[in-house]
């Protein structure tokens, strides 16, 4: 029977000779040279690795500096993961063409990163709490599952580099579908612009009955306005879709990287060839793309302002079916455009991002700075905010609906004055002689409005020039191709 601990007393002890040899054995396999260690050695050794800063030098800072510096950069980088694994595929294929890393190496490696991106995508990807960030997570898995091939990924780039390329994927998708949602608003601005041609509004200066105007071109002065933060839009992405990768920390690399080709695989226009102005380029991508989402937030903004005004009773130009206003605990008959008030404020809010980015980046010599990392705080959010927005304000338009009697008011009597001065001058009275006759009969209280509206010219209530405008969207559009 074998005593406790499977040791058995009665066994026969082996030679010395036989006992030396086994020794001998368990010595070489220890101290084997790494060249000549079996694959599963390696892989056994790294299958329990904890996580190690990429930066680690055999000290730990102090648990309170390090909770201070990463702050949520974990949960905001769970953002980037895709991006980063993207950029890393195509930095080990340039590895491989100059020699840094062996053929059976990148398919090792590639194999690994399709491996990690497909976790991303079910959902089963975590940056665990001792690491500090994206970058690391996925080189940590990598060596974790292969070995010393996993160190070599960092060949020839820096955080800084990296970071900036999950950031450049980031943007110029985000903003993309920014654009795409854009496109769906300004479609839907159209088509009502298009459907209420025929149905007049007054329009206002200074908050004051002015002259006829039509929801015609109260839909298509939104459409357009669009048109024009849409520019807005493809210069970001342009400024986005960049190369910064083989930077590195800002200074380059001593290694003969192949930024060409890093370039066209991960599909970037160009490059940032200076590698200074590259590692500049942080901040500037993300205020740029701030200033893009706050031109769109400013014009969504002011349309919801519109459309609450024009709900109220003292207007009545449109209404809302009830199941998209809400009520009042003490008024009864409240209907309330909540969602236009929370949209408005949403939108001063985006307003509000590209200065915040820019105190945070205002004076800062060349080169990084751990400021930058906050600039995720500032820009994350906001992203994913105006998409919200675009598409509840194309929700709430497609029920939104249009009173067509409102100028059988005689209140919008005097909207007709101008019309009724260009009737004149048309008949060949001078222009300031129709002006005073008009206003006298105002003043007078005699004046009656002819009622009737002809405006021909480009952009006006009869001619709202939709087919014009539509082309310089697709032109703009075209640009993300």
């Amino acid at each position: 029977m074998p005593a406790a601990g499977g040791c058995n007393p009665a066994a026969k002890e082996p030679p010395p000779r036989q006992m030396a040899a086994r020794q001998t054995r368990r010595t070489a396999a220890n101290h084997r040279p790494p060249a000549i260690r079996s694959r599963h050695e390696m892989r056994n050794e790294y299958t329990h690795a904890m996580a190690t800063k990429l930066w680690d030098k055999g000290f730990e800072p102090d648990k309170m500096i390090e909770e201070y510096t990463v702050g949520d950069d974990r949960e905001l980088d769970m953002r980037l993961a895709k991006y980063d694994v993207e950029g890393s595929l195509a930095h080990i294929a340039m590895l491989e063409k100059i020699g840094l890393l062996t053929s059976a190496e990148l398919e090792e490696l590639t194999a690994g990163l399709k491996e990690i991106a497909a976790e991303i995508e079910a959902g089963r990807f975590a940056i665990e709490p001792d690491t500090e960030d994206v970058h690391s997570q996925v080189e940590l898995m990598l060596t974790r599952r292969l070995g010393d091939a996993g160190k070599k990924i960092h060949s020839g780039r820096s955080r800084n580099d990296q970071v900036l390329v999950d950031l450049k994927l980031f943007l110029r998708d985000e903003l993309r579908q920014t654009a795409d949602a854009v496109k769906t608003l300004f479609d839907r601005l159209q088509g009502l612009s298009e459907q209420y041609k025929e149905v007049l509004m007054p329009g206002y200066t200074h908050l004051q009955i002015a002259m006829p105007s039509s929801f015609g071109l109260w839909f298509g002065a939104y459409a357009e306005t669009l048109v024009d933060d849409m520019r807005l839009v493809a210069a970001a992405w342009h400024i986005a879709n960049q190369n910064p990768l083989g930077s590195a920390a800002g200074y380059g690399s001593s290694f003969p990287l192949d930024r060409t080709m890093t370039t066209r695989l991960m599909g970037f226009e160009t490059l940032h060839y200076n590698v200074v102005a590259a590692q500049m380029s942080r901040g500037k991508s993300e205020r740029t793309a701030a200033n893009a989402i706050a031109a769109v937030a400013a014009t969504i903004g002011r349309l919801a302002m519109d459309i609450c005004l024009f709900m109220s009773q003292n207007f009545g130009f449109v209404s809302l079916p009830d199941n998209l206003t809400t009520g009042s605990s003490i008024m009864p008959h409240k209907k309330n455009p909540d969602v236009f008030e929370i949209m408005r404020g949403r939108c001063n809010r985006l307003q509000s991002v590209p200065n915040e980015i820019a105190l945070l980046t205002a004076n800062l010599p060349v080169g990084y700075h751990r400021d930058m990392q906050l600039l995720k705080d500032i820009l994350f959010p906001a992203t994913t905010e105006i998409k919200r927005t675009l598409s509840m304000c194309d929700f709430m338009l497609a029920h939104l609906k249009v009173n067509a009697g409102i100028l059988d008011d005689p209140k919008y009597d005097y909207l007709f004055t101008v019309e009724d001065v260009n009737r004149l001058v048309l008949e060949g009275v001078p222009f300031r002689e129709a002006y005073k006759q008009v206003g006298m009969a105002v003043q007078r209280g005699q004046y009656r409005p002819t009622r009737e509206v002809r405006h021909t010219h480009e952009g006006s209530i009869g001619n709202l020039c939709t087919s014009e405008i539509r082309r310089k969207m697709e032109r703009v559009m075209a640009e993300f191709e």
